[in-house]
């Protein structure tokens, strides 16, 4: 896997081999863990979040666990605001994985216990941004990958 095989910066990632698998460290998570090609991606835009977005790294979880229609499932990141409040959620695919309406049925599912106002989905080649009106019970596409203090609601 080569830094340059994405559409994001590069990462200063750590890794180290463990017999034959590669793991790579997760600062989020504080451990190493198994170097796929999703968590390459997923190590690459949490990266781009603190560092590009300005994401508080205490904000940002990895594989964070939610129950889903009684199913336990595994968020792959879940942005909180500063009072833990869940504002957004991310979900990763390797780069060779089109992003697809599946994926997005996916993400919504994934959603429907937060009811976070945004969804981010990357495969580190294309990424994808919604802001959820949930008043209006619509979605709006942005244009970029907000940065975090943009997440926040607005105070009047």
């Amino acid at each position: 896997m080569h830094q340059n095989t994405l559409n994001l910066p590069p990462a200063p990632l750590k890794t180290k081999q463990e017999g034959q698998r590669t793991l790579v460290f997760d600062p989020l998570r504080r451990r190493y863990v198994a170097l796929t090609p999703e968590e390459w991606v997923r190590q690459h835009f949490t990266h781009f979040l603190i560092s590009e977005k300005g994401y508080p790294q205490g904000c940002v979880g990895n594989e964070v666990p939610l129950t889903v229609e009684a199913m336990k499932k595994r968020c792959d990141t879940v942005v909180y605001d500063t009072h833990a409040q869940p504002l957004a959620i991310v979900e990763y695919k390797a780069p060779h994985v089109q992003i697809t309406q599946k994926v997005f049925d996916q993400t919504w599912r994934y959603n429907l216990p937060l009811r976070v106002p945004y969804i981010i989905i990357s495969n580190g080649m294309k990424h994808f941004c919604c802001h959820i009106d949930y008043a209006k019970n619509c979605c709006n596409f942005l244009a970029d990958i907000p940065r975090y203090e943009e997440l926040l609601p607005q105070t009047k």
